[in-house]
């Protein structure tokens, strides 16, 4: 990670010289503030769920998961808070699972709020998970977006897949144990929006038009003279 020099100073039109530490701009504060207290959150409630864990496959996969987070945490925060590189990059996560899903419906129970809290299960703890790791990968693309200081920027862009393969882990988990269903569309409606759209084919209509407006500006121009 390169994007910014060792010690290189910005300006401030009213103030000067802004020295790295300080390389934030109002927005980045309060949207890397987002980032990190959900961080904290999720860490938190995985710590909490993992109490109630029975499956040995999630436990496995919350263990991997939350070590993962809390180093990606602490590496958003060093480089937040010095401005610059952080003294080791992001990391990529990877699954341990497939990709194979398991399409359409079975009958299951409705859902409706628990009675006791005895009723917490690996269903709903994966849940929870899933939860956190999209919000993470929302929040870190708004965030991203709004972002001054470059180093910090692609930390979090660089993150942002991280959050997004743990919740695809999750995914798979839950599908696999018929929590998380996926109906399909039936083929002919499927393979209708499959075929809804083509390839684009250049921009000659375009240029054809900035040509016309060259050529209608050059008028102009010889009729004002």
């Amino acid at each position: 990670m390169q994007n910014q020099q060792q010690g290189q100073m910005h300006q401030n039109m009213h103030t000067g010289a802004v020295p790295p530490q300080m390389n934030h701009g109002g927005h980045e504060l309060f949207d890397v503030h987002e980032v990190l207290s959900s961080a904290i959150g999720t860490l938190n409630s995985y710590l909490m769920l993992r109490q109630h864990v029975k499956d040995p496959e999630l436990m496995d996969i919350l263990d991997r998961q939350y070590q993962f987070i809390q180093d990606e945490y602490n590496i958003t925060l060093e480089c937040f808070k010095t401005g610059q590189d952080p003294s080791k990059p992001t990391g990529k996560y990877m699954m341990k699972q497939g990709n194979d899903w398991v399409y359409g419906m079975k009958p299951s129970q409705p859902k409706k709020p628990w009675q006791s809290a005895s009723e917490i299960n690996d269903e709903y703890i994966s849940s929870c998970m899933l939860a956190s790791c999209k919000t993470g990968a929302s929040m870190k693309a708004v965030a991203a977006c709004e972002v001054t200081n470059p180093v910090v920027r692609r930390v979090l862009a660089d993150s942002i897949p991280n959050c997004i393969e743990m919740a695809y882990e999750l995914s798979i988990y839950q599908n696999k144990n018929h929590y998380y269903q996926v109906p399909q569309l039936a083929q002919q409606d499927m393979q209708q929006i499959l075929n809804a759209f083509g390839p684009a084919q250049g921009m000659p209509q375009m240029q054809n038009n900035m040509n016309n407006m060259n050529m209608n500006n050059m008028n102009m121009n010889n009729m004002n003279h």
